[in-house]
C-alpha cells in the first residue's frame, strides 16, 4: 500500500502518484476576511469623500488634510493585509488601531466646538469600525472587547460629554463587535471539530479496507491451519495452536476502533460467525469460481462474475439481458456473494444447496443468495461483530456500505438464510476510491 492509497481528509480522492497528496485547506474565516477587506475600502472612500466636503468647514483643514494623507498612503500599502489571517498581523493591527483612536482625538483639534458638539462625524468616521473587526475576527471576542473599549474612550474624549448619540454609537460598536468575534470563535470551534471527524472517518474507511483484505486472506488460512492441525494431531497440533493463537492477536488488532474490545475466541478455531469472503484459499468444495474476480474497466456484467460460482450445490438464475455495473462496484458485490456462499459451506455444510438470483431493477442490481440450512439464530450475527468476528461487518456489509448499497438478511432458525445485496447502478465513487486502487495493485 502506498501513500497514494491513503484518503485524504479533505482533498477527494487520493492520486494515484507516489507523492503525498495535497490536502486542500478550508477555513469558514476566508469570507470574513474577504467582507472585511471590502469594507475598509468602501468606508474609506466614504471617509474620504466627508473629508472634502467638510473641508472648508473644519477649524484647521490642513491638519484633516495631513490626517487623510496618511490613512490615503496606509491604505494603498496594506489593503492586502486584511485578505487572510497570515497577513493580518497583531502589530499591523495595533497600528490601525493607533490610526483610528488618533483620528477620533485629533478631530476635537481642528474641527470646530460646535460643529462637535452637534453631532459631525470624527475624522475616520465609520472607517473606525474596520479596526475592531480586524481584531474580531483575528482575536475573537476578546481581542474586539478591548479594541472596541479603546476607541470607545476616544470617543468620549472627543465628544467631551456623555450624550446619547455618542452612547448609542459606543454601545453599538462595542456590542457588534464582541458578538463578531465570539461567531469567530464558534466557527474556529465548528471547523476544528469537522476536521477531526473527517480525519476519523479518512482513518476508519482505510482500517476498514484493510482489515476486510487480511479477513479475506491472512485470518481464513491461519483458521484453516489450526483446524487441520488439531484433526492430523502430533507436532501439527502444536503449529495448528500457534496459528490459532496468532489468529486470536491478529483479529484483535483488525477489530481495535471497529468493534467492541470485547473478544470471546470460536472453539477449536472454528471460522467467523459468518465466514470470510472469497479471496483467499481454494473455492468451497463443489464450487468452481475465480478466487478474486479479474480487474476490469468499464461497464462489466454481474453474471459473467457471478456464474462461475454455479455448480453441483448451487443454482444461478440470471436475466437474459446484462446486468451491467461499474467494474469496482461489481468486483465488489461479487466478492460478497462469494463470502455469503463461503458462510453456506461453513456453517450449513457441504450438503446444503445454494441459490443465486440476480436481478436487474430500474435504479439498482439486487443479488440474493439463499441457502436451505439451519439458518442463523437471532442476534447471532450482532454477537459475532462484538466478539470480533467481521466477516459479515467487513467482508460482505462492509463492501456494500462504501458502494452506497446494503445488505439484508432474512433468516428462520431451521428454514434456511436468506441474503439480499442491493447495489445502486451508479455506485462507484464510495468504492471507487477503493476499487482504483485495487486496479492499481
Amino acid at each position: 500500500m502506498t501513500e497514494a492509497d491513503i484518503p485524504t481528509v479533505r482533498g477527494g480522492a487520493a492520486r494515484g502518484s507516489g507523492r503525498r497528496p495535497k490536502v486542500v485547506r478550508m477555513s469558514v474565516e476566508l469570507p470574513l476576511w474577504r467582507a472585511l477587506t471590502g469594507y475598509r475600502i468602501l468606508t474609506f472612500c466614504y471617509t474620504f469623500a466627508l473629508v472634502a466636503f467638510s473641508y472648508p468647514h473644519y477649524a484647521h483643514p490642513l491638519g484633516a488634510a495631513a490626517y487623510m494623507g496618511t490613512l490615503t498612503v496606509w491604505m494603498a500599502l496594506t489593503w492586502r493585509r486584511t485578505t487572510s489571517a497570515e497577513r493580518c498581523t497583531r502589530r499591523f493591527l495595533v497600528i490601525d488601531l493607533t490610526l483610528v483612536v488618533g483620528g477620533i482625538l485629533l478631530t476635537s483639534l481642528v474641527d470646530t466646538h460646535a460643529r462637535i458638539m452637534g453631532g459631525s462625524p470624527t475624522l475616520p468616521s465609520i472607517w473606525a469600525a474596520s479596526a475592531v473587526l480586524g481584531f474580531a475576527i483575528k482575536g475573537g471576542w476578546r481581542w474586539a472587547a478591548a479594541a472596541s473599549s479603546a476607541v470607545a474612550v476616544a470617543n468620549l474624549i472627543e465628544r467631551q460629554e456623555l450624550a446619547r448619540g455618542t452612547i448609542h454609537n459606543v454601545v453599538l460598536v462595542w456590542v457588534a463587535s464582541v458578538a463578531i468575534g465570539y461567531v469567530v470563535e464558534v466557527a474556529r470551534a465548528s471547523e476544528r471539530t469537522l476536521a477531526r471527524a473527517l480525519q476519523i472517518e479518512a482513518a476508519t474507511r482505510e482500517r476498514e479496507r484493510l482489515a476486510r483484505d487480511i479477513h479475506d486472506s491472512v485470518l481464513q488460512v491461519l483458521a484453516m491451519v489450526q483446524r487441520r492441525g488439531a484433526a492430523i494431531g502430533g507436532e501439527a497440533a502444536e503449529l495448528g495452536r500457534m496459528a490459532g493463537e496468532q489468529e486470536v492477536a491478529l483479529r484483535t488488532l483488525v477489530s481495535g476502533g471497529l468493534v467492541g474490545p470485547q473478544r470471546v475466541a470460536a472453539p477449536d478455531g472454528a471460522a467467523d460467525a459468518v465466514a470470510p469472503a472469497t479471496g483467499a484459499g481454494p473455492p468451497p468444495a463443489g464450487r468452481t469460481g475465480p478466487v478474486r474476480p479479474a480487474p476490469v474497466t468499464g461497464p462489466c456484467d454481474i453474471r459473467a462474475l457471478l456464474a462461475p460460482y454455479a455448480g453441483a450445490g448451487v443454482t444461478f438464475s440470471e436475466p437474459g439481458a446484462p446486468v451491467e455495473l461499474p467494474a469496482a462496484a461489481a468486483a465488489e458485490l461479487a466478492a460478497a456473494v462469494g463470502a455469503a456462499l463461503d458462510n453456506v459451506r461453513v456453517h450449513a455444510g457441504d450438503a446444503a444447496r445454494a441459490w443465486i438470483l440476480v436481478e436487474d431493477e430500474p435504479d439498482a442490481v439486487l443479488v440474493t443468495v439463499r441457502d436451505d440450512g439451519p439458518g442463523i439464530a437471532e442476534g447471532r450475527l450482532a454477537d459475532a461483530e462484538r466478539e470480533g468476528r467481521l466477516g459479515v461487518a467487513l467482508s460482505i456489509r462492509g463492501r456494500l456500505r462504501e458502494l452506497g448499497g446494503s445488505a439484508d438478511w432474512i433468516s428462520v432458525p431451521g428454514q434456511g438464510t436468506e441474503v439480499e445485496l442491493k447495489v445502486p447502478k451508479g455506485a462507484a465513487p464510495g468504492g471507487t476510491r477503493r476499487g482504483r486502487a485495487r486496479e492499481r495493485e
